[in-house]
């Protein structure tokens, strides 16, 4: 099929790249019988052809899709206009959808995993996606970084003062009674003597759990609260607020220190969220449906991949891959 060189988009997958041209081809001309045959030929023609077609259109029949490559054709169509000089209407070549909708998702693809470079200059330790790490601290305490984390330390005064910059840390700290321990996220502070407890952060709020030990947590902003937390207890903290403490299944909820991830009776929509943590690439549910079935289970993180598609077994689902390691479950 002739391709359309000033549309300015080819697709790293040469194969992909003919399928999406089919693809924005025929929605355009969907009554051409000419087009259609010289497709299913095309089609027919070389192993692999059919698959990559089929991957191509079950990503635009996602809604979140058509969403991006509507917003695209916003945006582009004044640019075509001025390269016109005029103001006519006309209909927009395939190949300038595909390029735009193909252009959208590389740019919010680059955009969700374009490392947080402030956050890595400001850090003393970090983690990339999929990364667990163990750290000693000068203290003799440790630290565990879960996926895609930062933590920056400033042991020279007083206390011993860590701040979790992103992600998700696990501490066991040494005790010493005349140094506290002292842990500030985004929108809690919480002081330990010597325990075992996590934290996490993210950009709407901090939580705290509790393995063993005692820590105090504190809020951050607004009206300053504090609480204390017994072992197998968790809270959360947002923007001058700290949730009321709530009995947690700790274990569970620190299985990644152990490279699990564990989990019962939950969302499957939750369990992807919290999978795609430790996945350097998109993977999306394509209904609510889908999203609300109820799974339980434990998986090793080593391998999101496989952990994906066994839960999508579980729920009755199958798994599209798409080039680029997008994965859809439908």
């Amino acid at each position: 099929m002739e391709r359309d060189e000033e549309a300015g988009f080819a697709h790293p997958d040469p194969v992909m790249d003919e399928a999406l041209n089919w693809l924005f081809t025929l929605q355009a001309r969907p009554e051409d019988s000419a087009l259609r045959a010289a497709f299913e030929a095309w089609r027919a023609e070389a192993p692999g052809r059919a698959e990559a077609f089929a991957s191509a259109a079950a990503a635009w029949d996602l809604p979140e899709m058509d969403l991006v490559a509507r917003e695209m054709s916003a945006r582009t169509m004044p640019a075509e206009r001025r390269r016109r000089g005029d103001g006519a209407t006309r209909q927009r070549h395939p190949r300038a959808i595909a390029a735009g909708l193909a252009a959208a998702i590389l740019l919010v693809t680059g955009l969700l995993q374009l490392p947080d470079m402030l956050t890595r200059w400001r850090s003393d330790y970090a983690t990339a996606v999929g990364d667990l790490r163990e750290f000693t601290l000068p203290d003799g305490s440790r630290m565990m970084l879960n996926t895609d984390s930062a933590a920056s330390i400033d042991f020279e005064g007083p206390e011993r003062s860590v701040t979790l910059l992103r992600g998700e840390a696990f501490f066991d700290v040494q005790r010493d009674t005349a140094r506290p321990f002292r842990v500030a996220a985004q929108f809690a502070d919480v002081e330990v003597i010597g325990t075992a407890f996590s934290v996490r952060t993210d950009r709407r709020e901090d939580m705290i759990v509790l393995e063993r030990g005692h820590v105090s947590v504190a809020s951050r902003g607004g009206t300053r609260s504090v609480a204390s937390l017994a072992p197998g207890e968790s809270i959360t903290a947002t923007s001058g607020r700290l949730s009321p403490i709530r009995e947690v299944d700790a274990g569970a909820l620190v299985s990644w220190t152990e490279g699990r991830l564990v989990f019962a009776d939950q969302p499957l929509g939750e369990v992807v969220a919290e999978i795609t943590r430790y996945y350097d690439h998109h993977i999306i549910l394509a209904s609510s449906r889908l999203s609300a079935i109820r799974v339980t289970g434990s998986y090793r993180l080593g391998d999101p991949e496989r952990v994906v598609r066994s839960l999508a077994t579980a729920a009755g689902a199958t798994v599209t891959r798409l080039p680029g390691g997008i994965l859809i479950l439908r």
